[in-house]
């Protein structure tokens, strides 16, 4: 029998505001990395792949590195987290309860402001692990998906574009075994997407006011990256916008925010188990 589970997180506000714990039933999603690096980060330092989910914005790729919250810190006001970065002002209210987790957004900034914002999660998952998103979604490879495709990569493009769940033939909803290789990908125009790990699955959604780009990056690295010493990492990660770079972002490819000076978003994650003594792990 399927059944809801509860889900919960923890944070840590003096370390960019970082999620460390996403926890259904008695299922810890995220995956970690331990570096000593992330406990000393600080703005204009490369990122420190730790594990765990990072709020990045207002870029992924690019400058500065995953974005300006990330190394930041955090501090609670009321009922809310709050960071201060130069160019914007970042709210986050998270709620747990049976149904699910909600985590609402605010971002404030001078009216037509662009970011893209990413919830850059890395999940810990098993080899058998896929993910489900509506099928013939327009899919963005980047450049470092070239070699594995059959086709030759267009001269000075940025990103290819093709169809879920094998754009350009590359199959991309399977997240293992490790065969060496790691691609980005941006599922486009996808608000939620769901991962299925053995008998549980946890569904992330995105909700946003009419006009901003809704997408969902996929981080694929089956022990491809980095160099020399790789490790596997899934990155699913609801996002604003539909490029990892801000700098190589369109006119409708990054969120803008509106003459108020306030761009509000929310992120919704739920998850069942249909495991016998569901609830207990895996």
């Amino acid at each position: 029998m399927v059944t809801n589970q509860p889900v919960t997180a923890r944070t840590d506000l003096p370390h960019g505001g970082r999620w460390t714990s996403l926890r259904a039933g008695g299922r810890e999603w995220l995956w970690h990395r331990p570096d000593p690096a992330r406990a000393t980060a600080r703005p204009g330092d490369a990122f420190v792949d730790a594990g765990g989910l990072e709020e990045c914005v207002p870029t992924v790729r690019g400058t500065p590195d995953h974005g300006d919250a990330w190394s930041r810190p955090w501090r609670r006001d009321g009922g809310t987290d709050l960071v201060e970065c130069p160019d914007f002002r970042l709210r986050r209210r998270v709620e747990s309860g049976p149904a699910g987790l909600r985590a609402g957004y605010e971002l404030r900034a001078e009216p037509g402001y662009r970011f893209v914002w990413a919830a850059h999660a890395l999940l810990d998952l098993s080899p058998d692990a896929r993910l489900g998103a509506p099928e013939g979604t327009a899919t963005r490879l980047f450049p470092e998906a070239a070699r594995l495709l059959e086709q030759p990569w267009p001269v000075g493009a940025r990103h290819v574009t093709g169809r879920w769940p094998a754009p350009r033939g590359l199959r991309l909803d399977r997240l293992g075994p490790d065969d060496g290789t790691a691609v980005g990908a941006v599922l486009t125009g996808c608000p939620s997407v769901t991962v299925t790990d053995g008998p549980d699955t946890l569904t992330m959604s995105l909700r946003a006011d009419p006009g901003v780009p809704l997408s969902v990056a996929l981080w694929r690295n089956l022990r491809g990256s980095p160099a020399p010493a790789p490790y596997r990492s899934i990155g699913v990660e609801p996002m604003l916008g539909s490029v990892f770079d801000l700098a190589e972002a369109g006119p409708d490819e990054a969120a803008v925010v509106p003459p108020g000076g306030t761009l509000r978003w929310e992120l919704r994650i739920t998850a069942t188990s249909a495991g016998t003594g569901a609830g207990t792990g895996v």
